[in-house]
């Protein structure tokens, strides 16, 4: 059975493209470079759609470029989840999730990155490298805040045991 991918089409001569990563439309509420999606299902609820699903897969076949972006949203909720602990309620979270969201993290290009064999590194123009860290901030912000509303989405006080047990599960065996 193969792997799910994303089903959003990535126009070269309309979106953005920082390498081969896509800086694809957003519905958030933080600020950033992402242009707003046109309508209300994005690339963050793709990701939180496929996330349980595709956590399974240890190999995943690249068909579109769009796909790099949702390997990037499923390893983010992977150390997101990792860093959920049984005990916290929603508030605790909150304070853990944005910690996670805006620690320094590396992007596809840089030294020290996973998974730079997937992604091609963005030119040498320090625009694009900035562009990228901002639109990446501003995805892992909103990725983390609608993952919360999920795993607490039936009590405000412990997290949803249906999503935490896929915190040790890693897909393609790697982790950012």
């Amino acid at each position: 059975m193969p792997a799910y991918h994303s089903t959003f089409p990535v126009n070269p001569q309309t979106d953005r493209l920082v390498g081969n990563f896509p800086i694809l439309p957003l519905n958030s509420k933080f600020r950033g470079p992402a242009y707003p999606a046109n309508s209300d299902y994005d690339i963050i609820d793709e990701c939180l759609d496929l996330f349980r699903a595709n956590s399974f897969f240890k190999n995943f076949e690249i068909k579109n470029d769009s796909d790099r972006l949702l390997i990037y949203g499923i390893l983010f909720i992977n150390d997101c989840l990792a860093n959920i602990k049984v005990h916290m309620t929603h508030n605790d979270a909150v304070k853990a999730m944005n910690n996670v969201a805006l620690n320094d993290f590396k992007v596809p290009g840089s030294i020290g990155f996973p998974l730079n064999n997937i992604y091609n590194i963005p030119s040498n123009d320090a625009n694009s490298m900035d562009l990228l860290k901002q639109y990446l901030q501003q995805f892992r912000q909103e990725l983390a805040m609608r993952l919360l509303d999920r795993v607490y989405q039936d009590s405000q006080e412990k997290p949803s045991k249906f999503w935490l047990a896929f915190a040790k599960r890693r897909f393609m065996n790697k982790s950012l």
